[in-house]
């Protein structure tokens, strides 16, 4: 990626850009949606809520959870050899495999799907969600990237990139990516059309906060297409950041939540709850005594900032670097972002279940 492609926008622009919206919002939702449960609360809230967005398009991601095979690997040997094994997320990879001993699985017994599965099975999830909710995909929904960028200079060209960049290009203002998994669909079109900058504002959940020691390897929207992920800080686009630990980690649901408030709320309500009570991330993941345990509803964030952000308050800070070990390094000279720091989570539930009402 040259500095020239990407020439710093004027500063008055991305100041404009980076203002909290107010009204109705031009939305382009870029998802995971089969990676788990959460995008699928996301989109339908977004879709049911049409006097604050105007939801353009969707668009399909790749995702897989292949990449930590090998450090599962790393760390089951280390386990049966009694040695302390060193991970990135405390607890996080090291009690995964000890559930599965527990269980009496191995890692090797688990089954991951790959880039192009992911988004194809995100592609169908997305037009079941359209289903539930009895809205028409025509013209709405969209193929992603069938793989990840080998290069930080080299678009993965899918039918999304072409949606981005002809959403951005038309309508009289801004146009809100909604990015609920990996960027590379989004980084795609930006290197394909950088002129798309000046009318776009990229709306990403991942990682840890840009002032945070820790390595971002735990977050599988960053760590799974590292080429998208640092383009997006560098390239200069106006970027709301929202940091998935410490911040959209607060967005938990319980199991009487969901049989009070989600649970009987048409078809979409019925299948919500269904996603809960069958997560497939309790099997991959060896989780048991789910009815008592919560479950983070990572990706409404995005949703909850466009429809309200007073819901999750921001501050204007500078995009830091991501380094070669995925740490984030700050430099004030570097353009301007917005980041979260907080969720009022209640407020955010309260209009999720209100907008559920409506599909009664």
């Amino acid at each position: 990626m040259s500095s020239g492609q990407f020439p710093p926008l004027d500063r008055a622009l991305m100041e404009e850009r980076l203002i909290a919206p107010a009204g109705r919002s031009r939305v382009l939702i870029d998802t995971d949606t089969a990676n788990e449960i959460d995008d699928q609360f996301a989109l339908a809230w977004a879709l049911l809520s049409p006097e604050k967005l105007s939801v353009e398009a969707v668009t399909a991601e790749p995702f897989s959870f292949a990449h930590h095979k090998a450090e599962l690997l790393q760390i089951e040997k280390a386990l049966q050899q009694h040695e302390v094994a060193e991970e990135y997320l405390v607890g996080g990879f090291q009690g995964w495999v000890q559930r599965l001993h527990a269980k009496g699985r191995q890692v090797s017994d688990l089954e991951f799907v790959d880039a192009k599965q992911g988004m194809e099975l995100s592609y169908q999830e997305i037009i079941n969600v359209f289903g539930k909710l009895a809205m028409a995909t025509e013209g709405k929904v969209f193929r992603g990237a069938q793989s990840y960028m080998t290069a930080i200079d080299e678009p993965v060209r899918s039918e999304a990139v072409d949606v981005i960049i002809d959403c951005a290009k038309s309508g009289s203002s801004p146009l809100y990516i909604a990015a609920l998994g990996c960027v590379t669909n989004i980084a795609s079109a930006l290197l394909v059309a950088p002129e798309i900058r000046e009318n776009v504002v990229v709306v990403w959940t991942s990682a840890y906060p840009s002032c945070s020691p820790h390595c971002n390897r735990p977050s599988l929207n960053l760590v799974q297409d590292v080429h998208a992920s640092r383009l997006i800080f560098d390239c200069g686009v106006p970027h709301v950041y929202l940091p998935g630990y410490q911040v959209g980690a607060q967005l938990k649901i319980s199991l009487p939540e969901m049989e009070t408030f989600v649970q009987g709320r048409g078809a979409i309500g019925k299948y919500l709850h269904h996603l809960y009570t069958h997560n497939p991330l309790h099997t991959m993941f060896a989780i048991d005594d789910t009815q008592r345990r919560t479950w983070v509803i990572w990706d409404i964030i995005n949703i909850a900032w466009l429809i309200n952000p007073d819901w999750v308050p921001t501050m204007l800070t500078t995009s830091p670097v991501l380094n070669e070990e995925l740490y984030w390094e700050k430099c004030d000279e570097r353009h301007l972002m917005r980041e979260a720091h907080d969720v009022q989570r209640d407020e955010i539930f309260l209009n999720f279940y209100d907008a559920l009402e409506k599909a009664k």
